[in-house]
């Protein structure tokens, strides 16, 4: 029996996709539940998977084709039987340098194995079937990594700049991703339809550190997650927002729409640029579920395996640039939303504290929001909110 098989109905902001690698061939058996070709959107790369098991009998589209939501990819043959030269390359495993047998990949592991210049005899196969995926690579470059950051630095030599005309000095064109190009409109689009403007504050972060340190064993124990710095950050929004509803509303045409709902945005930084998966109904979430959830968001947006759904919507966003060493920064808006905390490195400082100068750790904080509908006062009083609920964490229990 023939199978088509078609791209999957798209979220309703994202109408295309762009084609990357093809992982079979035609003529090449596949399995059920194996991945075809992954299809690059403006928010997300989608796995295709094959709906049955059988032969690849026809590729209807090359990689780099732009393709709509219900087209017909390719056709597989449930009934055919792999091509002697398909089944030979399959079974066959190809030889590494040294002459061992190498593990067999995809176009897209071949692509990422080549820039790096990874020996692939080198990287664990964590696949059953013996088929190196680009987790397993990723898991390689992050121990290299690891290990390189661990070995002491060589002593080297500052060699001066040539003065040789000849010297080459190469350059390289290489094209944005689509994600990297719809990041960049929405930037030019926040800034140019947004009356932006930043407000700022700073938290003392030692009354949430010392209850941390208090529950964090117990806490880990009974629901088998790390207490982090986001989820009081999540938390303390939502409360803010609770207050401040016009930073939880957005402009539409002439009028405002206010939220009766706290969906909110986690911006997580991958290989291939910013995604902000959203926690939904928030103020219904426990903290170890909103740990439980930041930590599998951040997990599955380093893989590529999040959804559309899970990146679609939102009603207030918070980025971390602190995790990078940022000190301060103005964040841009995630349109259409109207506001976004920028939360940063925790640094002792030396602060006034009961006419005393003490050491504490201190962490810069930023709103930007839109001036249009939001007002310098509010603005300032829901990052004061924020900076007060941090400061004494019993206002959860206490509501005030």
């Amino acid at each position: 029996m023939l199978i088509e098989v078609k791209v999957p109905t798209l979220a309703e902001s994202v109408p295309d996709a762009t084609l990357l690698d093809w992982y079979k061939q035609p003529g090449e058996a596949v399995a059920r539940g194996e991945n075809l070709i992954d299809l690059e959107t403006d928010k997300v790369t989608l796995e295709i998977t094959a709906p049955e098991g059988g032969i690849v009998k026809e590729l209807l589209h090359q990689p780099g084709d732009v393709v709509l939501p219900d087209v017909v990819l390719c056709i597989i043959d449930t009934e055919g039987t792999a091509s002697v030269d398909a089944a030979d390359e399959q079974t066959a495993a190809p030889r590494a340098a040294d002459g061992t047998t190498a593990p067999r990949f995809g176009p897209a592991v071949r692509k990422l194995i080549e820039e790096q210049a990874i020996d692939p005899s080198l990287v664990a196969v964590g696949d059953k079937d013996g088929r190196l995926t680009k987790a397993d690579v990723l898991s390689y470059l992050k121990v290299r990594q690891d290990e390189k950051d661990e070995a002491p630095a060589p002593a080297t030599t500052v060699q001066p700049r040539p003065e040789d005309p000849s010297v080459a000095r190469p350059e390289e064109r290489v094209p944005m991703t689509r994600l990297r190009k719809r990041t960049a409109e929405r930037l030019l689009q926040a800034q140019q339809q947004n009356a932006l403007l930043t407000t700022f504050n700073e938290v003392n972060m030692q009354p949430f550190m010392d209850l941390r340190v208090r529950h964090k064993e117990e806490f880990e124990r009974q629901y088998g997650v790390r207490l982090g710095f986001m989820s009081i950050f999540v938390k303390a929004a939502v409360e803010a927002l609770k207050y401040f509803p016009i930073v939880n509303a957005y402009v539409d045409g002439d009028d405002v729409i206010y939220h009766g709902y706290y969906d909110i945005g986690v911006a997580v930084g991958t290989e291939r640029g910013l995604v902000v998966p959203i926690l939904r109904d928030v103020e219904h979430m426990p903290f170890s579920e909103v740990e439980r959830k930041i930590r599998d968001y951040a997990e599955r947006a380093r893989d590529g395996k999040l959804t559309l759904e899970e990146l679609t919507g939102g009603t207030f966003t918070i980025s971390n640039g602190g995790v990078f060493g940022s000190l301060m920064s103005t964040p841009i808006l995630n349109p259409p939303q109207s506001a976004i905390l920028a939360m940063h490195k925790i640094q002792e400082r030396p602060i006034a504290e009961n006419g005393e100068v003490v050491i504490r750790p201190m962490m810069y904080v930023a709103l930007s929001y839109d001036h249009r509908i939001i007002d310098g006062r509010e603005a300032i009083q829901f990052l004061d909110t924020i900076r007060k609920t941090i400061e004494d964490p019993i206002r959860f229990v206490l509501r005030i």
